[in-house]
């Protein structure tokens, strides 16, 4: 999978610390570099250009915003900043986004994707994208390796996820929708806003039902038309 190169600077180290975790749950970002003084990031940036730059607005020595006129304009901007008056400034330098704090992972992922959209090329080589993921369950260090091939479904419990595989469940803390971010689009579509499951082990569609391994998933209505284009594509 192609990766966007990115680098951090902002001079609270607690925002630092948020954004690495952020960076690191999203496949296509590639975290370089992060810094507390933005002139020591200019000088890196003059040897090691990257893709994206997560940029603080307010900082000693020189601001954000001037930061960002002085890098390379190949160089894609996202701000973050705690005071919503310099997202007027953010506009100027075509930035890519403007993130206010705080922003959740939701907010986070939203503005990386505009970036994706500018960088990477279209047409991803689907032997490049890795086959597995990495699933936490009980307790801190503990995880599951998980084929994507072997996927049936995956259910959303409210705060928690269940994944039906092949031989069989796994129940994780997290979401439906921050699981799908890891999820290739050639392999899984949501169909409501409950259930993901993957194209390949759909055994029948019956109307508004999708079988798989002997359950019924319903399709919603929300997700019944981007489905159907999918499933219209398939046919013989």
């Amino acid at each position: 999978m192609q990766k966007l190169k990115c680098i951090i600077i902002d001079d609270e180290p607690a925002a630092i610390r948020l954004l690495e975790r952020f960076v690191s749950d999203v496949a296509f970002l590639k975290l370089q570099n992060t810094f507390t003084k933005p002139l020591e990031a200019l000088a890196f940036l003059e040897s090691n250009p990257v893709d994206l730059v997560f940029l603080d607005v307010q900082m000693p020595q020189i601001t954000g915003v001037q930061l960002s006129k002085i890098i390379k304009p190949s160089m894609q901007i996202i701000f973050t900043t705690a005071y919503s008056e310099f997202a007027i400034d953010s506009y100027e330098v075509a930035a890519i986004d403007y993130l206010l704090k705080p922003f959740s992972f939701e907010r986070f992922y939203q503005s990386v994707l505009k970036t994706q959209t500018k960088c990477i090329k279209p047409f991803v080589n689907q032997e490049e994208i890795g086959n597995y993921i990495f699933i936490k369950t009980d307790g801190k260090h503990n995880f599951n390796r998980v084929f994507l091939e072997d996927i049936l479904y995956i259910e959303g419990l409210k705060n928690y996820v269940s994944i039906q595989l092949k031989e069989e469940q796994i129940i994780t803390y997290s979401t439906l929708k921050h699981l799908s971010y890891r999820l290739p689009e050639f392999q899984f579509i949501q169909i409501h806003k409950s259930y993901i499951i993957g194209l390949s082990h759909i055994n029948k569609i019956d109307n508004d039902t999708v079988w798989i391994g002997g359950k019924q998933l319903p399709i919603g209505n929300t997700y019944r038309k981007k489905f159907f284009e999918i499933i219209n594509e398939k046919q013989l």
